[in-house]
């Protein structure tokens, strides 16, 4: 048969572990020596022009619909698919060109909302107390999820070199960690943006609750119809939405944003090489309208911008660490899951977690921090990074 030949000579070159497959009719085939790291089992014929068009959203919504099943380790699979060159996810004759994408302001707040306003109860189910849906930062190896978390605002404020009464923007302030770290210990005056209606609920009920309306604000309004300057800005996990067309323009806004001299901390998912910065699946189903830029992308971004860079800093073991626990929480939550969302939508985030994981892990995509000032390099910062790790002591954090 014309497909299963096909199929072999496609999983012949995807995989630099041992792999196991079990084809529709019940034929059995190992790829690679020693133990297998994993199964995949097709239940049913996928179309080869669907792969050839579009090779991981027809694999993502075979495996959300149940067609393919996969017993064993689905993120070190992922992984091994990313690592060779001549995988189905990385061969040109397997990839198209990206697609055109919109980011007008009506369709950014659309695409944040179908993502992060699925609800505050699904979050809660998997996330951390803390609620931060983006890379932890783990000092030992030993911290726990939430431990980690807060090192990573911490990590983040320390780097800005803030003072007491200062003022800070955090640009897609989620639910708002940052925000409220930064004024009870930090003493800033913090202010959010968000375009998520569930994550600005949150925010405005926790600023009455814990009586900080006057250190804490929080806007549901897009990043670019702000007006104010601040002494700080932050933004995590934001690039990522904005769209690649629109990238130069979100640098420039984060200059406008900052008083002179001002210093801003960008941290959001970054390629370390060429590539097309969209995946068809995770753009349909997770993140609509999401593009990841590579460094150099950004970079070039930052000097049109006319700021300066402090800092550049790659944390993508945090990341693969991070949606590793992710992972294992939302196992843990896996009826509950099911229960309330059904099957398809479990197995769909399942497969967003593990292949994010994966991709981290084989180095696909990386997560990277750059620290930037309007005005030259460093300008009211010290003359070493010594203070972004003492900086702690001085803010009497623990």
């Amino acid at each position: 048969m014309l497909d299963k030949t096909i199929y072999k000579q496609i999983f012949k070159a995807s995989f630099n572990a041992p792999i196991d497959v079990e084809f529709w009719d019940g034929e059995q085939v190992s790829y690679g020596d020693g133990e297998p790291i994993a199964k995949i089992i097709l239940h049913e014929i996928i179309p080869i022009k669907d792969i050839m068009s579009h090779a991981s959203l027809t694999f993502g919504e075979a495996y959300m619909a149940g067609k393919i099943e996969i017993q064993g380790d689905l993120q070190r699979l992922v992984s091994t698919v990313y690592s060779s060159k001549e995988s189905f996810l990385n061969n040109s004759k397997f990839s198209k060109l990206i697609p055109k994408q919109s980011h007008t302001e009506k369709t950014s707040k659309a695409d944040v909302q179908s993502h992060y306003d699925i609800g505050n109860e699904f979050y809660e189910m998997w996330l951390d107390p803390t609620m931060t849906y983006s890379c932890a930062y783990f000092v030992s190896e030993d911290d726990s999820l939430e431990d980690a978390q807060w090192n990573k605002v911490r990590h983040i404020l320390n780097k800005l070199h803030t003072k007491p009464g200062e003022t800070v923007l955090d640009i897609g302030c989620g639910w708002g960690t940052l925000l409220f770290t930064a004024a009870k210990e930090y003493n800033l005056e913090a202010t959010g943006v968000t375009l998520s209606q569930e994550q600005y609920d949150f925010v405005s009920d926790k600023i009455i609750a814990e009586g900080l309306q006057d250190r804490v604000h929080i806007y549901l309004k897009d990043y670019r119809e702000l007006e104010q300057t601040y002494d700080h800005v932050t933004s995590v996990g934001m690039f990522e939405h904005v769209g690649k067309e629109n990238l130069e323009e979100y640098f420039i806004q984060v200059k406008n944003r900052l008083v002179d001299n001002g210093t801003a901390l960008i941290h959001g998912i970054t390629g370390q090489h060429d590539g097309a910065g969209v995946d068809a699946w995770i753009n349909k189903y997770i993140f609509p309208g999401g593009y990841i830029p590579n460094i150099a992308e950004n970079i070039g971004h930052i000097m049109n911008a006319s700021m300066q860079i402090d800092d550049v800093e790659p944390l993508r073991r945090h990341y693969q660490k991070t949606l590793e626990i992710w992972t294992e929480n939302f196992h843990h939550v896996s009826e509950e899951v099911i229960s309330k969302y059904g099957e398809r939508f479990y197995r769909m985030w399942d497969l967003y977690l593990q292949a994010c994981a994966a991709s981290f892990e084989s180095g696909n995509i990386d997560v990277v921090q750059y620290l930037l000032t309007k005005g030259p390099s460093g300008k009211n910062l010290p003359m070493t990074r010594s203070y972004i790790y003492n900086a702690d002591m001085a803010h009497g954090v623990k």
